[in-house]
């Protein structure tokens, strides 16, 4: 395959050759074209097709959009906002058991709900046009990573509450398996979804208390972690995050906003959503030690 790019005004179009190519899927805007048994060279507009591909003949990732970096930040600042009033209370500037109160609780399940939420959302864009396997697994190693040296501190620092199955851990197996799920359409995602949230009030069972099996949230013991998002209820937020991001990316709603151009206050905002895995293993070390300064200078 040959591509090439007219000029400005050809209006970013790319010319493949697809000599013996039996079918080739075009989207304008909501239509289909296809095309069967062409020859010779056929013009897409980038920005009205549904699978861009590259050089490789590889497919691309949508590029970033900026309001989902924005939301990934804002999900960061409610999540460093709750551990400040965690690190407070360990500290004893708070009262015990602060965290703990509709409120704060509220906000803690909020906050992972989002992370969740928008893992789903970035599967899709990253990888619904085409699994990108280089790109999936090098991902998946930094979180999976990301996630067992969390284990491993909190089994050393916390053994009575290790986090065992936390957000990492969690955003990292619905991965898996939401890229067994990229091709269902959306109603069977919202479906599922439904079916995920609702699985604890009636699979419970005590075949789930071994603890090999504490990562689906079935059990019917009680689970004692610093940090714990099992697959069922959590992974109901993934699943409307792939529905949400399938349906924006049909309806041309993510091409428009990658397409806007930003403000320099939007990439300020976007820049920790950008690098979101850093931040948020970052965070708690630098929240831990300046709540320590602050009581070792003011006590």
């Amino acid at each position: 395959m040959r591509p090439f790019r007219g000029g400005p005004g050809a209006g970013q179009w790319t010319c493949r050759d697809i000599s013996g190519a039996r079918r080739i899927f075009a989207r304008h805007h909501r239509d289909i074209a296809i095309a069967r048994g062409l020859n010779g060279c056929i013009k897409f507009r980038m920005t009205e097709i549904g699978i861009i591909t590259d050089r490789s003949g590889a497919p691309e990732r949508i590029g970033r959009v900026a309001a989902l970096d924005i939301a990934r930040t804002m999900a960061l600042l409610a999540m460093a906002v709750f551990h400040f009033v965690f690190d407070l209370e360990l500290f004893g500037f708070v009262a015990p058991g602060t965290i703990f109160s509709a409120g704060w609780r509220g906000l803690a399940v909020g906050t992972a709900g989002s992370f969740i939420l928008l893992a789903g959302v970035g599967l899709v864009l990253a990888h619904g046009a085409g699994i990108r396997w280089t790109a999936f697994w090098r991902r998946l190693a930094m979180v999976a990573g990301a996630a067992g040296a969390i284990s491993a501190v909190t089994f050393f620092a916390m053994p009575g509450s290790m986090i065992f199955f936390g957000i990492l851990h969690a955003i990292a197996a619905m991965s898996l398996i939401g890229l067994a799920l990229l091709r269902v359409p959306v109603l069977v995602l919202l479906a599922l979804a439904v079916f995920a949230f609702s699985a604890p009030m009636w699979l419970r069972d005590p075949v789930f208390n071994a603890p090999w099996l504490w990562w689906t949230g079935l059990q019917t013991v009680g689970i004692r972690a610093m940090d714990y998002e099992p697959i069922f209820p959590w992974i109901a937020p993934f699943l409307v995050g792939m529905a949400g991001g399938k349906l924006a990316v049909a309806r041309g709603w993510v091409e428009r906003l990658a397409a806007r151009p930003t403000t320099p206050l939007q990439q300020w905002l976007s820049w920790p959503g950008r690098h979101s895995l850093a931040v948020y293993l970052i965070h708690q070390p630098v929240l831990v030690a300046l709540v320590w300064i602050a009581a070792q200078v003011l006590r």
